[in-house]
């Protein structure tokens, strides 16, 4: 992979990192889960956000695994 296809894929990643933080915020209602994790979700009422937020946290982790390995 060429350094120019490794910064564009970190862009990509990156852009997909910040739109999963966005709608995790958006679905808890708060950043509170940046410190508390995925036993955050557990506590969302309504099945729709928990399954939301459950598949953007996801997301993220797999983003996060994967600019780990770029690294």
């Amino acid at each position: 992979m060429s350094a120019v296809q490794v910064k564009n894929l970190n862009r990509r990643l990156e852009n997909l990192a910040s739109e999963a933080t966005k709608e995790l915020d958006r679905a808890c209602g708060s950043e509170l889960w940046k410190n508390i994790g995925f036993e955050a979700f557990d506590g969302l009422n309504d099945s729709d956000r928990r399954a939301l937020a459950n598949y953007y946290y996801g997301q993220l982790q797999t983003v996060r695994e994967l600019q780990e390995v770029l690294s």
